[in-house]
């Protein structure tokens, strides 16, 4: 009996996306604020001969001849030796017109697994870029940490009870109460031990105190001396008794000064560093105005972005004969790259603007009601609408502000989940957040009310809220608890 052995080739093809330059630039372009986009444009006009800024008594029209002219004389300029560098430009060129549709394909074969990763990848679009925050960094430690699945969930949970300046803001007594899983008083000990080694030195002290020694290294010659000052005779410094410390500890006065001054190089605020409290300045970019009952939204704050247009004076570079083949490439190469520059500017404008109209059209009773009326929304929403990919949206809402009749907001706070109320209608977390506040504001503060009974007036107003939500919106909003709140 002859076998066959029959062998089949089944070649595998692999779609590879190559951004151009110029796509790369309009994204770039797109997610800068205004304030960073100026600057990029001003250091363009100093890098690149061929750009120039508009005045403001020339006239649009006028250089638009002049870009015409130009265009000419690129073709007029091109010669042999450059045709296939100039092909090249060209396809580039029609990338760039379609550029997001071209960021936007789909249609890539992915392995298995590619969902999951989609998904974390449209999480990452959906959330806004900036600096680390201290609660990040510490969940950045407690990652690499080999911990079990319960004291791995109650240090996450702790994280997010220490404050700006590093400090754990609850007892952990209300810790464990909020906790969604079952926990002892031991295992919250044992899970702050945990965070109170890392770093920054300090981070997750209950009081001053505990922040000074937890920065202490025990191998210090002078640790004890330093110890007994920080653990009894701290007001005693403050108020600089120096002579008054010497004569209780029986210690030298110079001795006394030496632990002091160490004393003082100590940190009383370890997550200062990473804090977020600075004020930024914020220059709005989309208006939006309510005309005849109908909201208008329009780009402003482009005042101080120069107008930048592609010098004429080049054209003569390009045709004169007075010029190497390399001069002219040179020159060829610097005018595409300003091209690339003033259409990334326009893209953006267009971009921004449709997202932001799309985002007023689909939030117009947040601007008839305020906060209350405010409703669900993801990205994905306003892509859908728009005709966009998600990452698009992301990139253009990214440190835009929109000045309205309702104050100012920055564009990601139109994005919010929610959840389905007792009407059948999804209501906003931000919607939430705002009825919990009026809820404490009016309380009775001799008989402040309780995260359950919080939760519970909220559950009668038509939400399904649990009690840990409560406490987890309470924490956010910087609220005291009932205790805290209290007025004797």
């Amino acid at each position: 009996m002859s076998m066959r052995i029959g062998t089949i080739l089944s070649p595998q093809l692999r779609q590879q996306m190559k951004l151009a330059p110029q796509v790369i630039q309009s994204i770039e372009i797109l997610q800068l604020p205004m304030l960073a986009l100026v600057e990029h444009v001003q250091q363009e006009l100093m890098e690149n001969p061929v750009l120039e800024e508009l005045t403001e008594d020339e006239k649009n029209e006028q250089k638009t001849d002049e870009q015409k002219t130009l265009d000419d004389s690129l073709e007029e300029g091109k010669s042999q030796e450059d045709a296939q560098e100039d092909e090249e430009f060209k396809k580039l060129g029609e990338m760039a017109d379609d550029w997001g549709d071209y960021f936007s394909q789909t249609n890539i074969k992915r392995s298995d697994g590619g969902e999951e990763r989609d998904r974390k990848q449209e999480a990452l679009e959906n959330t806004a870029s900036g600096s680390i925050s201290l609660q990040d960094y510490l969940l950045g430690q407690l990652s690499i940490l080999d911990l079990d699945d319960s004291l791995m969930a109650i240090c996450e949970n702790m994280i997010f009870s220490i404050n700006d300046i590093g400090y754990l803001s609850y007892p952990l007594e209300e810790i464990v109460e909020s906790l969604e899983i079952p926990a002892s008083i031991e295992q919250a000990t044992k899970a702050l031990e945990v965070i109170q080694n890392m770093e920054p030195l300090g981070v997750g002290a209950r009081n001053l105190r505990e922040c000074l020694l937890l920065q202490l290294d025990q191998r210090e010659a002078d640790y004890p001396i330093i110890k007994e000052l920080i653990t009894n005779h701290l007001a005693d410094v403050e108020t600089k008794k120096y002579k008054l410390i010497a004569k209780k500890l029986g210690y030298n006065l110079e001795l006394i000064k030496k632990v002091i001054e160490f004393i003082k190089t100590l940190n009383p605020k370890p997550g200062s560093l990473f804090s977020s409290e600075r004020i930024p300045y914020v220059t709005p970019e989309v208006k939006v105005d309510c005309v005849d009952g109908k909201y208008e939204v329009t780009l402003i704050g482009d005042h101080n972005l120069p107008r930048v247009y592609i010098s004429s004076f080049y054209k003569d570079v390009l045709v004169g004969k007075g010029h190497d083949i390399n001069t002219r490439r040179y020159i060829r190469k610097k005018i595409e790259s300003a091209r690339w520059l003033i259409d990334a500017i326009e893209q953006r404008k267009g971009t921004l603007l449709k997202v932001a109209i799309k985002i007023v059209e689909m939030q117009t009773k947040f601007f008839e009601e305020g906060t209350l009326g405010l409703r669900t929304l993801k990205m994905q929403d306003v892509a859908d609408e728009v005709g966009i990919h998600v990452s698009t949206v992301s990139r253009a809402i990214a440190h835009k502000y929109a000045q309205t009749p309702k104050g100012i907001f920055e564009l990601k706070y139109f994005f919010t989940g929610g959840f389905v109320n007792a009407d059948g209608d999804m209501e906003s977390w931000e919607a939430t957040r705002q009825k919990l506040s009026k809820i404490v504001k009016e309380e009775d503060k001799l008989h402040p009310l309780s995260d359950e009974e919080i939760a519970a007036k909220l559950r009668a107003m038509g939400g399904d809220i649990a009690r840990r939500t409560v406490t987890k919106y309470r924490r956010s909003m910087k609220i005291p608890s009932s205790r805290k709140r209290k007025e004797c």
